[in-house]
């Protein structure tokens, strides 16, 4: 029986990836993995140099390769979801011409086995991938929300745009908002998801040497990034946020990411007519598109309105991981050899807070014991 072995990622599994490319179990995922990879192939050195120390982007392609014979025939990605690391996201478990439950679930064993750091794991995947669905089941992972994909076409993004009516109070993002974005998404997520994705302030700020290597990246890959929120005055709060991906050249789809008050739907319209005049700033003609979960049936109205396109349908899903502390043995001399000094003879009384009376009444002399009126006289008389 052949052995299969995980370890990490490293450059030369790039071209062997890229030749067994046809061999992928996974269709769909091959047009992003073949983006991701030429990406890492630009940008590997800086990449591999940036894990030497602690930095928003050392685990910005984590990733763990399983092999047997020397020929890899699986690949699992992974990041961390938030800045304490307590959250994981499997991005996606490819196999190439082996069984997906068998190889699948030893590159996320591995991984609950490595991180360990993380409490929670979570992942997204389509629907229609009853095999991935099935292994993710398998290992442990749970349904919490049900997504769907939307795609707004040009021709609806133009009509958009000729819209009249400004978002009142939209202001910029910087740093000092933070706190108020961590109090919108925390309000935007049932209990259930604001545990599992377990965010803090400190995921909504932006550090110097982030924005220094985003810019980059940005200019690079002709993308821009355009984000502002709602602020609502009388309550002092976000009421809305949003974050636009646009893609300069053409090559991709817009992304929009988009938080909105659960009091405050009505800003849906509003915001995306906004977005939609952004857009028309630029050359590129692309369609836009964006998530709803089922706990947004709000947004889902609106987008039907709109004539919005469902592209696809995805689960969210989760596993916690309970890490099992070693037993370390302490070296040296212990509390137990200390007390084996301390035992009593065999026969003698063993002393304690019960029995200090009669223990010192075992000493005295029989007529003391029978006559302690006349100890106390002998006492006072020789006293005087």
């Amino acid at each position: 029986m052949v052995k299969t072995t995980i370890r990490s990622f490293q450059y030369r599994d790039l071209f062997a990836i890229v030749r067994n490319l046809a061999e992928i179990e996974h269709k769909s995922d091959l047009k992003d993995l073949g983006r991701q990879l030429e990406q890492l192939n630009n940008w590997y050195g800086l990449l591999k140099f940036l894990t030497l120390f602690p930095n928003p982007w050392q685990d910005y392609f984590k990733a763990y390769i399983a092999e047997e014979s020397g020929r890899p025939i699986g690949l699992i990605q992974i990041e961390p979801e938030n800045i304490s690391r307590s959250t994981w996201r499997v991005k996606q478990v490819l196999t190439i011409g082996t069984s997906c439950l068998d190889t699948g679930s030893q590159l996320l064993r591995y991984c609950f086995e490595a991180i360990w750091e993380a409490r929670t794991w979570i992942l997204e995947v389509n629907i229609e991938q009853k095999d991935v669905l099935a292994l993710y089941r398998q290992n442990g992972f749970q349904p919490i929300a049900h997504l769907t994909h939307w795609s707004l076409s040009p021709a609806v993004l133009d009509s958009l745009a000729q819209k009249s009516g400004e978002l009142v109070n939209l202001m910029p993002v910087s740093n000092a908002d933070a706190q108020l974005l961590y109090q919108l998404d925390c309000v935007s997520m049932p209990p259930l998801l604001r545990q599992v994705f377990d965010r803090h302030v400190q995921d909504f700020k932006k550090r110097v040497f982030n924005r220094a290597i985003l810019q980059t990246g940005n200019w690079w890959n002709n993308r821009d990034f355009k984000e502002a929120y709602v602020f609502e005055p009388q309550r002092k709060a976000a009421i809305a946020y949003f974050n636009l991906e646009i893609f300069r050249d053409g090559s991709r789809p817009h992304q929009l990411h988009l938080t909105v008050h659960p009091a405050y739907t009505w800003l849906y319209g509003p915001i995306l007519v906004k977005i939609a005049q952004i857009i028309q700033g630029y050359s590129s003609v692309m369609p836009l598109e964006m998530v709803s979960a089922d706990y947004q049936p709000e947004r889902e109205e609106c987008l039907e309105q709109l004539t919005a396109e469902r592209i696809e349908h995805t689960l969210l899903m989760s596993r916690s991981v309970w890490h099992k502390l070693r037993e370390i043995k302490q070296e040296g001399l212990q509390l137990s050899d200390v007390l084996q000094g301390l035992k009593s003879a065999p026969g003698s009384p063993i002393p304690n807070r019960f029995s200090t009376f009669s223990q010192a009444s075992q000493n005295l002399p029989m007529e003391k014991l029978e006559n302690p009126q006349r100890n106390n006289t002998d006492n006072s008389s020789q006293r005087n």
